[in-house]
């Protein structure tokens, strides 16, 4: 996550990117859900050919980029490596305005990349109602999907999704009452819609860091990383001991309110920050990564024994 202003890499940000690879590897790769996104907004980082041999190195199976970085689409090329890639917000408009265009960008940044394996590709990156780029973004999923098939690549099974993040939620406690802001609603009801009718999912930006720096009166620290030793909410038969729990399902239950039970929600972000604001420091992240890896294995009280796939943020710190 963020912290601030550097124009050289310092110990604690090469220290995180190596707790990260110290982390990944201690997990069992065969029920392994937790991923790293790769990050590029930062100085004097490694070429993309070194990050993603860590990838390997250390069986990180999937990754997340921004945008069509073609060094790292190159890297990736004959890995086993599964790449969640963005579509730029800036990029929105052309593509929703020409089939063509969106045909092309499908030619130039995955077809020509035949050995790189494309698991998602995310349109825009938290969309607000205001937003600019509200009004394209679900044109753009439709004629992304569309220029996937006309690629010939509808047999690799790429979801088409957003990223959309804690704001949208109008209510989130209990997380049983979870419900999208009517601003939202307005935006998001065709895109769930397209969601569930091509059996896509979801998905979210969570940080329960900023829930507990916005709220530190009524949100203990160890709620937030996942530390507390007994249940902190009781929401009708389930409780909660950790509030990223509760934020998931917060997202389940607005879906469901907006036709989109069926859907499952890959958490495409979440992390800590190791400094640059209040309730940060290395410790702190350590502490939430670590604890996150283990925790996601097992599901939420809405959807238990059911696996998340999460992508922490990020392999380096921004800076």
């Amino acid at each position: 996550m963020a912290k601030s202003s550097s124009t050289r890499k310092s110990p604690s940000e090469m220290s995180l990117m190596l707790l990260f690879v110290m982390l990944m590897a201690n997990l069992d790769t065969r029920f392994q859900s937790v991923f790293v996104c790769y990050g590029t907004v930062g100085n004097n980082l490694p070429s993309a050919g070194e990050v993603i041999d860590l990838y390997k190195q250390y069986n990180i199976g999937r990754t997340r980029l921004y945008n069509q970085n073609q060094d790292a689409l190159q890297a990736l090329r004959g890995t086993k490596i599964e790449l969640m890639l963005g579509v730029p917000d800036e990029e929105l408009q052309s593509i929703a305005s020409s089939q063509d265009y969106a045909n092309k960008w499908i030619q130039n940044n995955v077809q020509n990349y035949g050995e790189v394996t494309f698991k998602y590709i995310a349109v825009g990156n938290e969309i607000k109602p205001n937003s600019p780029y509200a009004q394209f973004l679900f044109p753009t999923m439709q004629n992304i999907q569309t220029a996937i098939y006309n690629a010939g690549l509808g047999y690799k099974n790429i979801k088409v999704s957003t990223p959309i993040y804690q704001p949208a939620l109008a209510q989130s406690y209990p997380p049983s009452i979870g419900s999208f802001t009517s601003e939202y609603r307005s935006f998001l009801d065709p895109i769930i819609g397209f969601l569930v009718k091509h059996k896509y999912l979801l998905l979210a930006n969570m940080y329960p860091y900023f829930s507990y720096i916005g709220d530190t009166q009524n949100i203990r620290l160890k709620y937030a990383l996942f530390t507390s030793p007994s249940v902190v909410v009781q929401d009708g038969e389930h409780g909660y001991q950790n509030i990223f729990d509760a934020i998931l399902d917060a997202f389940y239950s607005a879906l469901e309110k907006a036709n989109g039970g069926s859907l499952k929600i890959v958490v495409s972000e979440t992390g800590w920050p190791t400094e640059g604001g209040q309730a940060t420091s290395f410790e702190y992240a350590k502490t939430y990564n670590s604890n996150l890896i283990r925790h996601v294995k097992t599901g939420t009280p809405k959807r238990p024994n059911e696996p998340i796939e999460t992508y922490i943020f990020s392999m380096f710190n921004e800076n």
